[in-house]
């Protein structure tokens, strides 16, 4: 006969190892589920590939010749859609900005005027608040830009332009969360926002000037003089400067270099940790020694309307870590190392 204890022990272990392996079982569901989604998510964005027609083309002149600024409208979850086109189309080099379609009706359609380019965004084409706009964009004669999945909509028969982002099927197996809807509503806006930067011409740079706290900005913006050190704080001595007080000098400049000067401020040189070990391997006499027996003649430097980056470049490139910084004149304006591009976030 079996001990009462041990068999309830026996009982719940069973419990257990029973509810862990169910669920290890739903794993492959959740896994299928989510491809599920992901795969009707896809299909409806490549489906988007036959929308792009004639309609599609003259929005997007429509954009590139507005005199005014692109004003994207939404409300529900086409009003997040709408705020992120609006964002990726002002900062990719067209004057947009985001009204909500609810707030419009009670003050916010001042913000639109007669030249501006009004994109209005619902899967239905049938929002209320969107619909309220009509009169006054009507009244002002804005170029409208609908994106529906219904071209037979109010809002897609009013517009000047209307893009079909219509899908076959929603991801949500309830059919009522928007997913797929959404999903194509937002890489439709991607195209256009993409097409109309490649059609204006936008470059790296222009992309840096919308985007200079970002890496990229700090790398195509951001030059040789707005990271250097200048002034007193440069480590320089003259050429015939004895050694211990060039040491001095180099200690107190914090860069871990020091550059050796003549006397018009040209560049004679510069000495290095790397040239401090090299030297004291002689056993100088630090009194008499002038910085000038033991610097490397020459060396590199940057001019100070270079960009940062172009410092980096020269540091990696040469394998050290400190450069003099010179004006137009080749004189000694600055300094710089690696650490000054790391604070910059160059690096």
């Amino acid at each position: 006969m079996k001990d009462p204890d041990q068999s309830t022990e026996t009982t719940v272990a069973e419990l257990l190892t029973t509810s862990l392996q169910s669920n290890t079982g739903s794993d492959p569901d959740i896994r299928a589920l989510a491809c599920d989604v992901l795969t009707k998510e896809g299909n409806a964005v490549l489906a988007l590939r036959d929308r792009i027609d004639q309609s599609f083309v003259e929005a997007c002149n429509a954009i590139l010749a507005c005199k005014g600024r692109v004003v994207v409208c939404g409300i529900g979850k086409s009003g997040h859609i709408a705020n992120k086109i609006a964002a990726t189309l002002a900062s990719t080099g067209t004057a947009a900005f985001f009204v909500h379609a609810a707030e419009a009706s009670h003050g916010d359609l001042g913000m639109i005027r007669h030249d501006d380019v009004v994109i209005a965004i619902s899967y239905s084409g049938e929002s209320d608040e969107l619909k309220n706009m009509l009169p006054t964009m009507r009244h002002m004669g804005n170029t409208l830009i609908t994106l529906t999945g219904n071209a037979l909509s109010t809002l897609a028969t009013a517009a000047t332009f209307n893009v079909d982002v219509s899908v076959d099927v929603e991801a949500c197996p309830l059919g009522l969360a928007p997913t797929s809807s959404t999903t194509a509503t937002l890489a439709m806006g991607d195209a256009m926002a993409i097409a109309i930067l490649q059609k204006r011409g936008f470059s790296a740079d222009d992309f840096a000037l919308t985007h200079p706290a970002g890496a990229l900005g700090k790398r195509l913006l951001l030059h040789v003089a707005d990271v250097m050190v200048s002034g007193p704080d440069v480590p320089q001595v003259h050429r015939d400067e004895t050694l211990k007080n060039a040491l001095y000098v180099m200690n107190t400049g914090k860069l871990g270099f020091l550059v050796i000067v003549d006397e018009q401020q040209a560049l004679v040189g510069v000495f290095s940790d790397g040239d401090l070990r090299r030297a004291l391997e002689s056993d100088p006499d630090l009194g008499s020694t002038t910085i000038s027996q033991v610097m490397t003649p020459g060396g590199q430097s940057i001019s100070l309307n270079n960009l940062a980056v172009d410092a980096l470049r020269k540091m990696e490139q040469y394998q050290i870590y400190a450069l003099p910084v010179l004006d137009e004149n080749s004189r000694v304006c600055g300094a710089l190392n690696l650490h000054s591009l790391f604070r910059a976030g160059v690096v």
